[in-house]
This record gives structure tokens, C-alpha cells and sequence, in this order.
């Protein structure tokens, strides 16, 4: 007898939380905005720097970029278009925007390099992309070998009231000189985009199904390398509404201001925050750069949130930080965390300082994302991931594929309304993750009598990076590039601020090549959380068999 068949976690379900959600009654992603937006239409829906939208006023500019794309580009459903900014008030407009005009958002992170946004710009065939000036002369250095054929530049306070505009983007340029020259032409402004999107209100729109693609959301995914997993407008809708069912048991309806210090462009936030709390009618604070803490705490203060979501490293961050501790926390309802595991110790110092226990949970890109959540109507069981979210079945499976007994390790499998339907233009890499409506994980798990998950193993040999995943074979291929090196094995080694940091190890195929050389090279090619933090050379690998780097020899070596 299969022991899953039972969902012994339902034994575990609060009895106002029911095993299955109904049917979502928006087909889009568009769908849900409008719905939304007029149903909360005065209250804030979205505030930055202390400038607020409210659900009307994203509604209309959406419509209006929406418009822009359709009216002024000619872009149709099924093209794709880059969006590359942190959390601003613009990303909100552009997403919705758009989805609305059945177009497929394609997330590129701002720390991209070059490099790593020319894979991801040509693989995903975009034509237009929505970039923050700040990024401009990265994308100026590779647009001529992509899809690309629209450009839209945003400055950083383009939708914050004028003067305040004004000061922000002149600081950001002049002052803080963030904005590198660039040599990008035809290019249009944000705002200029908006105002020509307003002379298209009348026309007709694609009719998007529930089936359509929403995303091409980039992750090394469970079998490593670069590739998007194909997100639908049922899987987003869908996982919004499971996600929020646990959620409903603590929090009320249009009452609630959340800490959005996740980026948007990262998939746990923009279903968490974007679009799960989006439709309840909350407020989301948007936090353009959380690694500047005191500014952080400062916000915190003054928009006093019910709700936080967050990742691990930046819970200890604030748990350092004098002032945080001196916040008034008795409005906070919920915390979570996401992107990585939460520590132990980091659980219980939060408990300390705020009252509020932090809920860790568990997702992956190809799940869009969220799988499941300690629970918010009971004590959390801290190192565990929680329980299966409702309408999501769990298996965990030996080997040869057969279901293990409750307690025993298995790979983690998934079936559920949130599960992607591939990868873009992968077919081998999709039939490998993806079996009977299941999705093979990676991920080694327990799960015990009454249904909590603890995830024992790892996806084979990935890091992660204050939230982020790296891929060792994505460092390696990129350090095996220089023409000085021979081999290249990545490990992750654990780190107290970013849970992980990534450790290279090369054998030179040039004894000139110094460690300073080959940082340099890094730069050029990885984002910043990618790069190692120590690079050690060594005359040689252990290697299988094969010829493959024993990644996990490399261990002995440090």
C-alpha cells in the first residue's frame, strides 16, 4: 500500500482549512488584477520610498503599458519581454502590463553580468525588454547579438510623486553616480511609454487562457545548467490561492501591510507578494535593497507590517541590528521565510526579539513556487518545511521509483495545480523531471506519521546563496573558459551571513594566472553571489571513474 495515498497530513490540517481549493475563478493573471484592483480600488496596494499606488492607480497604469505594448510596439500574444529592475513601483506595472496584453515575462536578475544576461536574452527570444538605466550599459554591450528590438529605460523614481522624482533620479545619476553611460538608441522612457499607452485604452486585448505561458522564469532547475521553467497563468493563480488558504486562518482581508524584501523578480515573491497578498488586498511595502538594513529598520517603523517575508540571512541581518530590536512587534501577525533553509539558532533568536515564531516552508521555480508551509494555526515545527499546502500531493520515492515508508528517505515528488509543464525547448530535460504528472525534485526528504516534511539532502551539489541558487556547473564552466585554467570543481561551504558562499577550486593550465587575474575574469561573468569567496588551487581533482569531479572529495581538500 502506497503510504501517501492516505495524505497523512491532512491529519494535521486545522479543521477550517480544507484539503482542496476551489477552482480559482480568474483564468489570467489579467484577470486577477482587474478583479482585484476594482474590488480594493481606493486602498494602497503598492508603496516604495514612502510613495504609495493604490489598486486603482495600478490598474490604470497597467492598462496603459498594456496599451503601450500592443498599440506602440505591436507586440502580440506569445512574445516575450524582459524585465530587469529591483523592487520599484515600475515592476508591478510592467508585470501586470505585460500579462494583461498576453505577452510572456521573462525575469532577468539586475546582477546579472553580461555574460549571463546574453544566455538568458537569446535562449528565451525575447524582443523587448523593461531595464533599470543603472543596468543599461550591460545590456548595451550584448543587445546586438539577442532578439532584442525594444528598450525600455526606467530611472529609479520614475513613479514617485514629482518632486520627489525629480531629486531621487538626479541623487541616483549625479550624486551616487549609479547610472554608467551607455550606448543604447531608440530607446523609450518609462513614463513616455505610459503616456503613449494612454491613447490605446480602446484596444482589444488577446484573449488569454488559463493554459498560456505567464513565464519563462530562469533556474539551474533540478538537473542544473540554465533554463526556464514554462509558468502558466493556471499555475500562478493557482499556487496564490493555495498559498493564501493557510494564510486566511491568521490574517484578514484587506487589512494587512507586507514586507515585500524579496525581490519581485524572484518567483517566491512575485506569487507570494505580487499576487497572493496583491489579491487580498494588502498593502506591499517594497524594499528596493534590503542588504541596507538601517534603512530597513527605519521603514519598518514607520509602515509598522503585519506580515514580513523574507529570507534567513536577512532575519539574522536585522536580529543584528540595534534598532530593529527596539521595534514596537506586537502588530506583527506573520513571518516567512523564504529561498532557503532557516537556521535553528535564527529561528529561535526571532522568537526572541519579536514574539512571533518565523515559518520556513519549501518551493522550487518549477513548482511556481510555494509546496509547503509550516502551518499558521499552531506552533511551528522549526527544521521542518511543514505541511503539503492544500490541493498538492506528496510522494517521497526510493531509487527504482517505488514510495518508502513514512519516516524512511525518498526523493521529494510533487503533483499538484502549481506544477510547470517543462522546460522551454527542453524536451529531454522535461521528460527527466517530470513523470506521470509528477515532479521529481531532487530533493531527498522524510515525512512523519502525521505528515511533516524534513528535507535530510540536497538537489545534487547546488548552493545556496542568501536565497539564491547557484549551480557549481554553471562556475565551472564559466571558470574553465580562461584560457588559464585546466579543471574547476565548485563546492558550497556553510557561512553564518549568507547560510552558503561558493568555494572554487582550479588546476592552472598557466602558472602565471594569479588569484587577482582570475577574480577579475569572474567579475566579468558572474553576478555577485555566484563568484566564490576563496579560490584554491590545486594540482589536481578527484575525479570518478569517468572523468567526473567528486565534488564531494572536494571537501577533504579545504
Amino acid at each position: 500500500m502506497n503510504p501517501y495515498e492516505s495524505r497523512p497530513w491532512l491529519q494535521s490540517y486545522s479543521s477550517e482549512l480544507a484539503p482542496t481549493v476551489e477552482e480559482p475563478p480568474f483564468r489570467s493573471v489579467g484577470e486577477l488584477v482587474s478583479e482585484t484592483c476594482a474590488k480594493h480600488a481606493e486602498s494602497t496596494a503598492f508603496s516604495n520610498m514612502g510613495a504609495t499606488l493604490s489598486f486603482r492607480e495600478i490598474d490604470e497604469l497597467s492598462d496603459r503599458f498594456a496599451g503601450f505594448l500592443l498599440g506602440e510596439l505591436g507586440l502580440g500574444k506569445g512574445d516575450r519581454i524582459v524585465l530587469q529592475m529591483p523592487n520599484l513601483l515600475q515592476y508591478p506595472v510592467a508585470l501586470y502590463g505585460a500579462l494583461k496584453a498576453g505577452l510572456v515575462v521573462v525575469n532577468a536578475n539586475p546582477l546579472y553580468t553580461a555574460h549571463e544576461m546574453r544566455k538568458v536574452f537569446i535562449d528565451s527570444g525575447a524582443t523587448a525588454i523593461v531595464v533599470l538605466q543603472n543596468f543599461a550599459d550591460k545590456l548595451a554591450a550584448v543587445i546586438e547579438q539577442t532578439s532584442i528590438k525594444h528598450v525600455v529605460l526606467t530611472d529609479v523614481g520614475d513613479l514617485l510623486p514629482g518632486a520627489q522624482r525629480l531629486v531621487t533620479n538626479f541623487v541616483v545619476k549625479h550624486v551616487k553616480k549609479l547610472v554608467p553611460r551607455h550606448g543604447l538608441t531608440g530607446t523609450t522612457s518609462f513614463r513616455a511609454a505610459l503616456a503613449a499607452g494612454a491613447r490605446h485604452a480602446g484596444l482589444a486585448r488577446p484573449d488569454v487562457a488559463a493554459s498560456d505561458t505567464a513565464l519563462l522564469q530562469y533556474t539551474g532547475g533540478t538537473t542544473g545548467g540554465t533554463k526556464a521553467a514554462v509558468i502558466s497563468h493556471h499555475n500562478l493563480v493557482a499556487n496564490q490561492a493555495q498559498m493564501l488558504a493557510p494564510m486566511r486562518l491568521r490574517l484578514h482581508e484587506g487589512q494587512e501591510t507586507v514586507i515585500a524584501a524579496l525581490p519581485l523578480y524572484h518567483i517566491f515573491s512575485l506569487t507570494v507578494n505580487a499576487l497572493a497578498f496583491f489579491s487580498y488586498g494588502s498593502h506591499n511595502v517594497l524594499i528596493t535593497n534590503p542588504r541596507e538594513t538601517d534603512d530597513l529598520v527605519k521603514t519598518l517603523g514607520k509602515t509598522k507590517p503585519s506580515v514580513l517575508i523574507l529570507v534567513s540571512t536577512l532575519a539574522g541581518a536585522l536580529l543584528e541590528n540595534p534598532g530593529f530590536r527596539a521595534l514596537d512587534f506586537s502588530g506583527v501577525k506573520l513571518a516567512v521565510a523564504g529561498g532557503m533553509a532557516v537556521r535553528g539558532a535564527t529561528a529561535r533568536a526571532w522568537r526572541d526579539a519579536t514574539g512571533n515564531d518565523v515559518l520556513e516552508g519549501y518551493g522550487l521555480t518549477e513548482a511556481s513556487p510555494v509546496v509547503s508551509v509550516n502551518p499558521t494555526w499552531t506552533t511551528p515545527r522549526v527544521g521542518t518545511i511543514g505541511l503539503p499546502l492544500p490541493s498538492t500531493d506528496i510522494e517521497l520515492r526510493d531509487e527504482e521509483g517505488v514510495p518508502v515508508a513514512l519516516g524512511e528517505r525518498g526523493e521529494l515528488c510533487v503533483r499538484g495545480p502549481q506544477v510547470m509543464s517543462g522546460y522551454w525547448n527542453q524536451p529531454e530535460n522535461s521528460a527527466e523531471v517530470l513523470k506521470d504528472g509528477w515532479l521529481l525534485t531532487g530533493d531527498v526528504a522524510t515525512m512523519s506519521d502525521d505528515g511533516y516534511i524534513t528535507i535530510v539532502d540536497r538537489k545534487k551539489d547546488m548552493v545556496v546563496v542568501s536565497g539564491f541558487n547557484v549551480y557549481p556547473s554553471e562556475v565551472e564552466e564559466v571558470a574553465m573558459a580562461h584560457d588559464k585554467i585546466r579543471d574547476a570543481g565548485v563546492i558550497g561551504v556553510p557561512d553564518d551571513r549568507s547560510g552558503e558562499t561558493v568555494v572554487l577550486f582550479a588546476v592552472k593550465a598557466d602558472d602565471s594566472l594569479t588569484e587577482d587575474e582570475l577574480r577579475a575574469y569572474l567579475k566579468t561573468e558572474l553576478a555577485g553571489y555566484k563568484r566564490p569567496t576563496r579560490i584554491l588551487f590545486r594540482d589536481e581533482l578527484p575525479k570518478s571513474n569517468v572523468g567526473k569531479v567528486l565534488r564531494r572529495e572536494l571537501r577533504d581538500l579545504l
